[in-house]
């Protein structure tokens, strides 16, 4: 080779190591998707929640409960209505951030909350206490995690990086105390790691104290945004809302309640800040309620619900979902709304579509359960 060979050579290549080199900082930035999972714990109803208007029976079955026409005010496609009590879900919606999915179920087979929220949480066939489906995601990618929770819920049991939070009562140590801490650690790198890491969402979640009942949601979810907006923050998080059980007096409970869960997702929101294009809010619970309304004007435990994907990576506007009707005959044992789709194959989409697995991956996390085809984000 001689010396213009060897000029022309070397530039070429020099040339493509600044192509890839261009080619892998500009995928570098792109960011990281993140998701939140919220759960209902108590079994939403989903009949008030994502409003069948136009199919006949609803009023029927529901007498007392069924929703004053003059609250319809926020029309989705396909003549559902969303609660009026959900304005900020409403404004998403409008704004093509929050996809409705009707006649959702988990496959669980029976009305107790407390096996139906494990079910749902293990996402598998067979509930496993140690093994959360959110866990799972984590480990395919190493991705961190946080459970707004006093203690890992099962949805997170299972991951090696995982870590909770949640706002204490007690008097906040001073910067001595965890100084000394840090010398005592100093030789146990296990311990001084978690020191550190709960130093760093102390420093995150200073200004979150705990508040009433009825704003506790609201600052949960708040400090929940912060600690996945800040720098190296988590790319998953769990946060769980209960009160749910509406047996009676279900109308003004589920206003509150339904005002409260609205209130919340858009403090989470504001605190994600700009990392809210990139996220995915999953909102679900256990199962849903009977069709037809009890003599306490309530409802008892059912089984289809509806599920909602919010957040500025969703490809919202829509109400997805087979309808089944609410006549007797197309009920589920004659008294429930009949599930139409499966939730885990709605997160199985979710997973290929919003945090780039593949199928087999993405499968393997809910016990073969198959995706759909449907587009869940853009």
């Amino acid at each position: 080779m001689d010396r213009r060979q060897f000029i022309a050579g070397g530039a070429a290549t020099l040339a493509l190591w600044h192509k890839n080199s261009l080619a892998t900082a500009v995928f570098n930035t792109n960011p990281a998707p993140k998701l939140v999972w919220v759960v209902l714990r108590g079994a939403l109803d989903s009949l008030a929640t994502v409003i069948p208007a136009f199919d006949p029976n609803l009023a029927t079955l529901r007498p007392t409960i069924k929703p004053d026409p003059a609250t319809l005010t926020q029309p989705l496609s396909r003549g559902f209505y969303l609660h009026p009590s959900l304005k900020n879900l409403y404004s998403w919606y409008q704004a093509q951030q929050l996809l409705p999915i009707v006649a959702v179920s988990s496959g669980f087979d029976n009305r107790s909350h407390f096996d139906g929220q494990d079910f749902l949480e293990s996402g598998l066939k067979r509930t496993d206490h140690d093994n959360g489906w959110l866990a799972r995601v984590t480990a395919v990618n190493n991705d961190a995690a946080i459970a707004v929770a006093q203690s890992t819920p099962l949805s997170l049991r299972g991951g090696d990086n995982v870590n909770t939070w949640y706002p204490s009562k007690l008097k906040q140590g001073d910067d001595d105390l965890y100084a000394a801490l840090q010398k005592l650690y100093q030789h146990d790198d296990q311990l001084l790691a978690k020191l550190n890491d709960g130093l760093k969402l102390r420093a995150t979640t200073m200004s979150q104290q705990p508040q009433q009942k009825n704003g506790r949601f609201t600052a949960l979810a708040k400090g929940c945004g912060k600690l996945m907006s800040a720098p190296d923050g988590p790319d998953c998080a769990m946060l769980a809302l209960g009160g749910w059980d509406t047996h009676n007096n279900q109308t003004n409970r589920l206003n509150r309640q339904l005002a409260l869960l609205d209130d919340g997702l858009g403090a989470l929101k504001e605190s994600l800040g700009e990392q809210w294009q990139n996220t995915v809010v999953v909102i679900a619970t256990e199962f849903g309620r009977t069709a037809k309304e009890n003599g306490t004007k309530g409802t008892d435990h059912g089984t289809a619900s509806t599920l909602l994907l919010a957040g500025g990576a969703v490809a919202g506007g829509r109400v997805l979902g087979e309808w089944p009707g609410l006549q007797t005959r197309q009920l589920f044992e004659a008294r429930d709304l009949q599930p139409t789709s499966h939730t885990f194959s709605w997160l199985s989409t979710l997973m290929t579509q919003h945090w780039g697995m593949n199928s087999a991956q993405a499968a393997a996390l809910f016990d073969g359960a198959p995706s759909y085809s449907e587009r869940l984000v853009p």
